[in-house]
């Protein structure tokens, strides 16, 4: 297999859906550590709490932020093929294709004057994003610290006014646990472009996705071997098909556990054999 790269949603596909646990993913995180094949979250999730994953699973590649609002690579980890300086303090060389979170807010008010009821984490605290995650209380305040990326809820029935309101403001909703108000840009345009700086990094490379819901479609719809992974109740959300899809055996974490397992473990290719037909 030719150099392999792996991208991750966190929120029910890496993380278990009630406790945010990874515990029943650590063999094939041990896994990729070992054989130094990089592991690409690629989250709704902020920078501040990717951080925080990203030191629990020792990991020191780049990661996307806010459903592909913003791309974190570390210092130097690119620097042949960045404007980098090499006296540079930053911790991070930082690509931003997100719309910025105030024009986002803007629009959600504009929403709400329209007669739509939705609530926006702009519009929460701490102890209330708390309550409505399972977040602790350090955690939530991480996930208010928004840049690209406004999640909400929506209280009706008309999800197809509420979206062609979106769209009029051009801008774009998705969902994933949550609805999120994002710009013109998704987790699969960040993809691309870190697809691009590996292979003239690396040479020829092999790329992986794994998610779970529709937030997830435009960066499993780019790689080559993408994987949905089985929801809370066993099930596959039907939302998410693309071409090859691979439908891994085990919910959330147990999951995504398996079928890095088996993409690591594969030197001379991919196979598609059971459990990976869909």
């Amino acid at each position: 297999m030719k150099n392999l790269i792996i991208f991750t949603d966190l929120d029910e596909t890496l993380l278990e859906r009630y406790t945010y646990s990874f515990q029943q993913a650590e063999p094939a995180l041990a896994l990729l550590r070992e054989k130094e094949i990089p592991l690409v979250i690629c989250s709704s999730k902020t920078m501040p709490e990717i951080e925080r994953y990203r030191n629990q699973f020792d990991n020191h590649h780049p990661f996307i932020s806010e459903n592909g609002g913003g791309i974190f690579i570390p210092s130097g980890y690119f620097k042949d093929y960045l404007n980098y300086m090499p006296k540079s303090y930053r911790i991070y060389d930082e690509i931003i294709l997100g719309t910025p979170y105030a024009e986002l807010r803007g629009a959600l008010n504009e929403l709400k004057a329209e007669g739509f009821n939705v609530r926006g984490f702009g519009d929460m605290g701490p102890d209330e994003v708390s309550a409505l995650t399972g977040l602790g209380p350090e955690e939530a305040r991480l996930a208010l610290q928004r840049h690209f990326d406004e999640p909400f809820t929506y209280d009706g029935a008309d999800v197809e006014g509420l979206w062609a309101s979106i769209q009029r403001k051009g801008l774009q909703l998705t969902e994933g646990r949550f609805f999120h108000l994002i710009g013109g840009h998704d987790k699969g345009n960040a993809v691309e472009v870190l697809k691009d700086l590996y292979r003239k990094k690396l040479g020829g490379i092999t790329t992986a996705a794994l998610g779970d819901s529709p937030s997830d479609i435009p960066m499993l719809g780019c790689v080559d071997y993408p994987v949905v992974v089985q929801r809370d109740d066993g099930s596959y959300d039907s939302r998410v098909d693309v071409p090859g899809l691979i439908r891994a055996e085990g919910i959330g974490p147990a999951g995504w556990n398996s079928a890095v397992m088996e993409l690591a473990k594969k030197p001379g290719g991919f196979f598609r054999t059971a459990p990976w037909e869909p």
